[in-house]
């Protein structure tokens, strides 16, 4: 293992999760969907959220939810209509999946999202990602996470500005996530990734991390 690659040590990890936890505290967005524990919710939430800003998500979210409120509701809606209501998102195989989630959820699950891991992934339209997200947010079983905005926060802080290879950020997102909080820790994972570590212009002079980040240490641009 090169030494890009290899896992930070524990003093690292700690520091970083502790002060990761300490800044949530103090900045966590206020979004809809934090408001509930439904697994169906989260879901739609979570698939609306792919390649799309928070701004845009969130009145889209709500007028999803008032029209199909559930499962079955979704399920029973056509196609038609479920790309009707999710326009103008974008990405339009996105509203397909979850309409045939939810069919599927009818027909096999009794209108609900199955509780493991497992059988989420078996779902069309249901990665790694997400299913670690639903597990996490809506069932209570703390479940790694690996989005584009997280990649970012681990590869800088962890690794520099260098190519890492994407086993290695599963690897770490894994050994960074707290158990008692999981929860907590990955949705600050996405929030510190989506206004502080950000793609085009990090704030990095309000980092918490700075002190130890590795691109910031090779690169003062930032």
């Amino acid at each position: 293992m090169t030494p890009a690659a290899r896992r930070p040590t524990r003093d690292r990890r700690t520091a970083f999760v502790r002060r990761l936890l300490r800044w949530y505290g103090h900045h966590q967005r206020n979004l809809p969907w934090r408001r509930t524990r439904n697994p169906y919710r989260i879901l739609v939430s979570e698939v609306m959220l792919q390649q799309t800003q928070v701004s845009r998500v969130i009145p889209k979210y709500r007028e999803w939810m008032r029209k199909y409120p559930s499962v079955d509701a979704l399920a029973a809606a056509s196609v038609r209509e479920v790309r009707g209501t999710w326009y103008p998102l974008g990405y339009n195989i996105r509203p397909v999946r979850l309409h045939r989630i939810a069919r599927t959820a009818v027909k096999n699950y009794g209108g609900r999202l199955p509780k493991s891991r497992e059988e989420l992934l078996g779902l069309e339209g249901i990665g790694r990602y997400t299913a670690g997200a639903v597990m996490t947010f809506a069932y209570g079983v703390p479940t790694p996470i690996l989005d584009t905005n997280i990649r970012r926060v681990l590869r800088r802080v962890f690794y520099g500005d260098r190519s890492t290879h994407e086993s290695v950020l599963w690897r770490l997102s894994t050994a960074l996530l707290p158990t008692d909080r999981g929860y907590d820790f990955n949705q600050a994972l996405m929030d510190f990734g989506a206004t502080i570590c950000t793609a085009r212009a990090p704030q990095c002079k309000r980092c918490p991390m700075r002190s130890f980040c590795r691109a910031y240490s090779e690169d003062k641009r930032w």
